[in-house]
């Protein structure tokens, strides 16, 4: 396949597409689970709660933007259909964005009476970008389809989704913070995860039965011993979550990286497992990403631009999280 350009260039594409989502659910999903978080915490826990993602959430939503530049020049017939099908949750992602990136600014600048309509409006942002995130994916997995059964299951993913980002919000939070609000985020965290189990059952049962072959791969041998490890490898990172927020807090803050390493690593075997499902269609049921692929010279020249793009972007992330390491002090604005 490799030595055919036509055939490993949208493979390579569709690679890069699929890193760029799955770092932006990470590494956005946890600083929009703070926001979602923000109505159960108290004034100054709030302050705190910014300070723990205010070095890090601008640069996280850069894997948004390079995703979906990458679905736009690398798979630009697959773009115009999936954003079609999508026009009304992607425009209330973008309101949602909006309101949330003015917010953060906004409550940090006015008169303290005026701070609590931007805590709300730093909610209300966070809220609605997961809720819409999550919609676009339990539609996306119905194939795009807008019936009264898909939209309503969309709504069930939306809802998993935004309960998953809170709990990857609170696991972040457990290692950011201490004292109170840490004990908050491990309580936050222990319920989150019913959330998050719930999203996972939820795709995990409607995603064979909406297609005949992706029931083919899972379900039949010898490709479902192959892929029998993913499940199960699931099941071990939920103990392993669920074994240490019982143990958290710790008097001496062992092991509080625990749990939103092991969420990290359950997102990715869990979007692992969609990849295959779909593989190889880019718009499920419909259109593969050989078909909606770019002509291989385009892609071969936008390629040389992203290997120069990508190592800067995953450089300064790793930069930034390093110089921000440790817990969140208190919120200045110097």
């Amino acid at each position: 396949m490799f030595a055919d350009p036509a055939l490993s260039l949208p493979v390579i594409f569709a690679g890069l597409m699929g890193l760029s989502i799955l770092a932006y659910v990470v590494l956005d999903g946890f600083d929009l689970g703070v926001g979602i978080l923000f109505p159960f915490a108290g004034n100054d826990e709030r302050d705190r709660m910014v300070a723990a993602i205010g070095p890090f959430w601008d640069a996280n939503e850069t894997w948004l933007v390079l995703a979906i530049g990458l679905l736009l020049v690398a798979f630009p017939a697959a773009h115009g259909m999936i954003l079609t099908a999508l026009y009304l949750p992607v425009a209330v992602m973008l309101v949602g964005l909006i309101l949330r990136g003015v917010a953060f600014e906004f409550r940090a600048k006015v008169a303290p009476p005026h701070k609590a309509m931007w805590n709300a409006a730093f909610f209300a942002g966070s809220l609605m970008t997961a809720l819409s995130q999550g919609f676009m994916l339990g539609l996306y997995i119905m194939g795009l389809v807008w019936t009264p059964f898909t939209v309503g299951f969309a709504l069930l993913t939306a809802v998993c989704l935004a309960a998953g980002y809170a709990f990857i919000g609170a696991t972040w939070l457990i290692i950011k913070t201490e004292g109170a609000l840490q004990k908050k985020a491990v309580r936050w965290a222990r319920s989150g995860l019913y959330g998050v189990l719930a999203g996972l059952g939820a795709v995990s049962v409607a995603s064979p039965l909406v297609s005949p072959r992706i029931f083919d791969k899972w379900f039949t041998l010898p490709d479902m011993l192959f892929l029998a490890p993913l499940p199960l490898l699931a099941v071990a990172l939920v103990a392993m979550i669920h074994i240490s927020l019982r143990h958290l807090p710790d008097s001496r803050d062992r092991f509080a990286y625990v749990p939103f390493v092991a969420a990290t690593v359950l997102f990715a075997v869990c979007f692992a497992g969609l990849a295959f499902s779909f593989y190889p269609y880019v718009v499920p049921e419909k259109l593969t990403i050989y078909a909606a692929a770019s002509a291989p010279e385009s892609l071969a020249i936008i390629l040389v631009g992203t290997v120069f793009v990508l190592p800067v972007i995953i450089g300064y992330t790793v930069l930034s999280y390093f110089i921000f390491r440790g817990k969140a002090g208190e919120l200045r604005y110097d």
